[in-house]
């Protein structure tokens, strides 16, 4: 399996709810690195896995969206915590719906998947792996 990944970064606001979170629960900031790994089982007819500046591109359009978002007040994610395992899967799932669109050019149709990986520190991160 080949792979490229690609990185950009987030800055969000966001609580939770539930004893869990114990001090999380207030309203606090997140920076998070973003990866996301885009993968095929063979190279195209360039020897490339996707073209990596179209990657970059909409992985940069997708971290915009959530960007310097205070995500309490985002109603899509009303009642949700937006845990960092939850935020892996939007994107991954938002970076899906353009690669379907068609977003990363021909080459993308060998696509087989793609993995999101939030890094909330150097020590802690989590990652939302699907297929394509």
């Amino acid at each position: 399996m080949f792979s490229i990944t690609v990185r950009d970064h987030i800055m969000i606001a966001h609580s939770f709810r539930g004893e869990v979170f114990g001090p999380a629960r207030r309203l606090h900031g997140a920076t998070f690195l973003v990866d996301a790994t885009f993968r095929r089982e063979q190279l195209d007819e360039n020897n490339i896995v996707v073209d990596i500046g179209l990657a970059t591109r909409e992985l940069g359009a997708v971290a915009a969206e959530l960007n310097y978002r205070n995500l309490d007040d985002e109603p899509e994610f009303a009642g949700t915590n937006t845990s960092t395992e939850f935020l892996a899967k939007v994107i991954a799932d938002r970076l899906a719906a353009r690669i379907h669109k068609g977003a990363l050019g021909e080459g993308a149709k060998g696509l087989t998947g793609i993995t999101v990986t939030l890094h909330e520190s150097h020590i802690a991160w989590a990652s939302y792996e699907r297929g394509l």
